[in-house]
């Protein structure tokens, strides 16, 4: 699958970039005997350090970014751009001081604080199958076929090697070093290609004549049923482990907030670059068979050397930030959060002994294994990164956002059995949803399975809600 042609020197930039981001990986590595230096760095994250390592890890997706600005144009922008920071928004004016004020470390740790052990358990299990990095490991296994050409399986064990091996021994911090080197590298390969972009093709005018009318529409052609579901699928925001975990891990409450309005700032300027990519890929290659390839293809097109070197890190980096965090907080979860609790010897908020830490760093390390290879059967079972995306999103999100956002409210909040039913039947009804489908390829009763298993999920929160007022009366 070597569908590009690179030169020596860009094959030496893209080499260079995986040897820079191991090296940087395991100096980060920092002796240490407490949870809070393995799992969050010391929560002594700066608002440089916040921003560029939740900027860099929340836009991993860039081959299905290119895929979908191929698709179907600005609608693109619509749904992966507008829904993500009226989410943020939220979450940085309602949740980012609570969450860093909690001084956990998990969300299974915050929902056996407000509900119970079980909950938890549960909560556990869904954390893990929503941050699995499989969509990352695709496409980042797609680009090394692409550009080595070589096989599946030693591409995905390539990935995997690569991500496991400082991960293992650095934790979050060597996660955060390296995401500051790919923060710079994603801005700086879009800032090299759109330029050559306008020097070959020309501006607006050219994209007006050369692309079709629906993707410069605002719904590309699309329903409006399509399009709430993304928007809805949009609420991952709001539970998702990698955004708690870097609001634990800043070092203040104002860190953490001012951190996600800034963010959104630069995913605004990332997103601009990747869509007028997007948008020239689709004018220019108009009969392109596989649209995953929409920003590889581009750059083939009409970058020289070096330049094309960079580029290709810059996407590299952009796949390979959130492939780091992904797998680091599915394996957290999978070792401390599910491992340790079903031995019922884990304290994770209130025990900080050096042999609390030594059970759960090796027990994240034997996750961070079991995660990959978790990760690499979906992979291959799922080969589509936006297929991942939305079954995902769609499953397991009616599950745990209902019981988490009430979680944080003290008025909201309803007794840990309501929590346990509001969380499992959400969960279990949207997943059942999916499957009676399958058979038709399409929804179940035509609607998406996401709305009743928040409908579910909702029902249950409303009748813990009425019983809580009942006993209390």
């Amino acid at each position: 699958m070597n569908m590009v042609h690179l030169s020596f020197s860009d094959i030496a930039i893209i080499f260079l970039y995986f040897a820079a981001v191991i090296v940087i990986g395991f100096r980060a590595k920092k002796k240490s005997d407490n949870d809070d230096d393995f799992f969050l760095a010391g929560r002594s994250l700066t608002l440089p350090l916040f921003v560029m390592t939740l900027v860099s890890t929340w836009y991993g997706g860039i081959l299905g970014v290119g895929e979908f600005y191929y698709r179907y144009g600005i609608f693109s922008w619509v749904i992966q751009g507008i829904p993500y920071y009226f989410f943020a928004s939220i979450f940085a004016l309602f949740l980012a001081k609570k969450i860093r004020t909690t001084n956990f470390y998990s969300i299974p740790d915050k929902l056996a604080s407000s509900y119970d052990a079980k909950t938890a358990l549960l909560s556990s299990f869904l954390t893990f199958i929503l941050m699995t990095p499989a969509a990352y490991i695709v496409m980042l296994s797609t680009m090394l076929q692409m550009i080595f050409g070589w096989s599946v399986l030693l591409s995905l064990t390539v990935t995997s090697l690569v991500a496991i091996s400082y991960l293992y021994s650095g934790g979050f911090r060597a996660d955060v070093q390296t995401d500051v080197l790919e923060f710079m590298l994603m801005f700086l390969g879009f800032a090299i290609l759109l330029p050559f972009c306008f020097s070959h093709f020309g501006g607006i005018a050219y994209l007006q004549k050369n692309l079709p009318q629906t993707h410069l529409a605002l719904l590309g052609g699309n329903s409006l049923q399509y399009l709430f579901v993304w928007f809805f699928i949009a609420l991952w925001t709001l539970v998702d482990p990698a955004f708690h975990q870097r609001c634990y891990a800043a070092k203040d409450e104002k860190t953490a907030q001012k951190g996600i309005f800034i963010s959104i700032l630069f995913w605004f300027i990332f997103d601009a670059l990747t869509a007028t990519a997007g948008l020239y890929a689709r004018a220019s290659i108009p009969d392109l068979q596989q649209p995953l390839m929409a920003y590889p293809m581009l750059a083939e097109k009409i970058l020289p050397p070096i330049a094309k070197g960079l580029f290709y890190v810059g996407m590299l980096a952009t796949i390979m930030s959130t492939l780091n965090t992904l797998a680091f907080v599915s394996a957290q979860t999978l070792g401390r959060d599910i491992f340790l609790r079903m031995k019922k010897s884990a304290k994770p908020s209130t025990e900080n002994t050096q042999r609390h830490y030594s059970s759960s760093k090796r027990a994240t390390q034997i996750g961070l294994l079991v995660s990959f290879a978790f990760s690499i059967c979906i992979a291959l079972l799922i080969p589509s990164v936006i297929e991942i995306w939305y079954t995902i999103g769609t499953v397991i999100i009616p599950g745990l956002l209902i019981p988490l956002m009430a979680s944080y409210f003290e008025r909201w909040k309803i007794s840990a059995r309501f929590a346990f039913l509001s969380m499992l039947c959400g969960w279990l009804v949207s997943l059942g949803w999916m499957i009676a489908g399958l058979h038709t390829q399409t929804a179940f009763l035509n609607i998406e399975p996401l709305y009743p298993g928040l409908a579910v999920s909702f029902f249950f929160w409303m009748l813990g809600r009425i019983t809580q007022r009942r006993n209390a009366s």
